[in-house]
């Protein structure tokens, strides 16, 4: 069998201005709770980042908080997912539920969260992942799995029970301007809607063609 052969149909619900609200973000929340408890792993997203000249990578982190405000994640702010989110400003994430056949692509400038934030997620982690932050130095290149390893022992040997968290890690601010919601369907007549922020900050809303 070729790769082309490699399909199936998709049975989703209805998407359309009778079935979604007229904020983005409450549509997001909707879906969230319809697939928090079905889905493996809900809370992951693909979150694509550039560099200046157009470079693009993709990666996927965890949903670690949303509002009104936005999309809340984390990390080291030396990566290369930093670097590129410092030099451009913007990023854009993409959740896909395959359980129920949906995607939701968000688009946004990017900001730092405050460090009192970053302080109390910091805090709620596992210690093994707060040893961790210590241990690796996030897109490096490191030596052998074993010079890893030994990193961790070292910062568990040093912090035990008390991490506290290193100024070079903390959270980033996804602020949406534009969301669009995926809905697979029969015959790949997919529904899409698109909502872009307008100048008042109310919400557009406009379907778009699969």
């Amino acid at each position: 069998m070729s790769l082309s052969d490699i399909r199936r149909e998709y049975l989703g619900e209805p998407l359309d201005e009778a079935h979604s609200d007229g904020d983005p973000f409450v549509q997001f929340s909707t879906w969230f709770e319809q697939v928090r408890a079905i889905e493996a792993d809900p809370t992951a997203m693909a979150l694509a980042t550039a560099t200046r000249d157009g470079r693009a990578s993709v990666r996927t982190v965890l949903l670690k908080g949303v509002d009104a405000g936005g999309f809340v994640f984390y990390t080291n702010y030396r990566s290369r997912k930093a670097r590129e989110l410092d030099e451009t400003g913007h990023a854009g994430l993409l959740f896909t539920w395959r359980t129920v056949e949906r995607q939701v692509r968000v688009d946004g400038r990017v900001e730092k969260v405050t460090e009192a934030e970053s302080d109390a997620y910091f805090a709620t982690r596992p210690i093994e992942s707060r040893w961790s932050v210590y241990a690796s130095h996030q897109s490096a290149p490191i030596e052998s799995r074993a010079a890893l390893e030994a990193r961790y022992e070292a910062a568990r040997e040093q912090y035990r029970d008390s991490v506290p968290r290193p100024p070079w890690w903390g959270g980033y601010r996804v602020v949406p301007d534009a969301f669009e919601f995926w809905q697979g369907r029969a015959s790949r007549l997919h529904d899409r809607l698109l909502y872009r922020k307008q100048a008042d900050g109310s919400w557009a809303r406009e379907r778009l063609a699969p």
